[in-house]
Parts: structure tokens; sequence; C-alpha cells
């Protein structure tokens, strides 16, 4: 359950943004006053504004599942992010033993990866169409080794810190 002091974001000044969900589906922003869309809850989500997502009635954080509801409409929608193989692997991972692992993994993988599409886009400010292109082409190579030499770092990290744990030495 998110609160104040538990948000990071709040943390650093940003206030959390609460939005009630009510038992006919619709959801309002309690900062405007007004009821808004799954759409509109995307846009927060785009700007990284921080906002939790309660119940009405029982206050139970409902986060997770409006989050789940947009990936849903995304994924349905368009060209999708997730292959079949890649859901249906992260489904065999529900109830096994390396679940907490795996979603640890996940987490880590896709801020590393997060963090160095905003070096990019740093690096790239000022560029033409044209230019951009050229620049994707010439640095998708070199991002994506790092990439995956960062995500094999971080892999054999948490690995370090699992068997730590379980007080194996190697």
């Amino acid at each position: 359950m998110q609160t104040k002091e538990a948000d990071p974001s709040a943390a650093a000044g940003k206030p959390l943004r609460v939005i009630k969900k009510y038992p006919n589906r619709r959801l309002y922003d309690t900062d405007t006053s007004a009821y808004i869309t799954l759409a509109e809850v995307k846009a927060l989500v785009m700007r990284a504004e921080p906002f939790v997502v309660r119940d009405a009635k029982t206050n139970e954080d409902l986060t997770r599942s409006i989050l789940l509801q947009i990936i849903l409409e995304e994924e349905t929608a368009g060209v999708p992010l997730f292959s079949e193989n890649m859901l249906a692997n992260m489904i065999r991972f529900y109830g096994h033993s390396m679940q907490d692992f795996m979603g640890s993994y996940l987490d880590k993988n896709l801020q590393i990866f997060m963090e160095m599409q905003q070096k990019m886009t740093d690096q790239a400010k000022g560029l033409t169409p044209e230019l951009w292109q050229q620049f994707m082409n010439a640095q998708t190579p070199l991002m994506m080794g790092n990439y995956f030499t960062q995500s094999q770092n971080a892999f054999t990290q948490m690995q370090e810190q699992m068997l730590n744990a379980l007080g194996v030495k190697r």
C-alpha cells in the first residue's frame, strides 16, 4: 500500500495524488475534483506524476490493478510489447520459488534500460529526425551491448545476494 511517507516522489516534494475508484468503475481525481478516464491515468504515468488509486468504500490500494488494466488496453490496442512466449514464461513464475527473484530482476533490468534510454535522449537533443535515425542506427548495437552487460551484472549481484542470504559461500 502506498503512503506519502513510502512514496519516493512524495519525499522529493511532490504530493501523492489520490484517485478514488467507485463501484460503478468510475475514477475520481481528488486533486481536480473531477472524474477521469483510464487514458488520463495513463497520462499521469507518462508524466511520472505520483498517484495512488483507492477503492472509494474500503480504501484498498487498487493502483496495481489499474496499471495492469492500462497495460492490457495497450497490449490489445496496437503493437504489443509482450510476446505470447514472454507472457507464458512470466505466468510460469507465479507460485515458483523464484517468483520474488524474477520480479526484482525484471524491475532492476527495466530501470537500467530506462536510464540508458534517458542518457541516449539527453545525448541526442537538438537532432533532426534524419540525424536521430542515423544516431539510433549507430547507437543501438552499442547500447544493447552495454545493456546486456549491465543486465548480466545485475543478475550476478542479485544471485550473490540470494546466496549470501542463504548462507552459501562461493
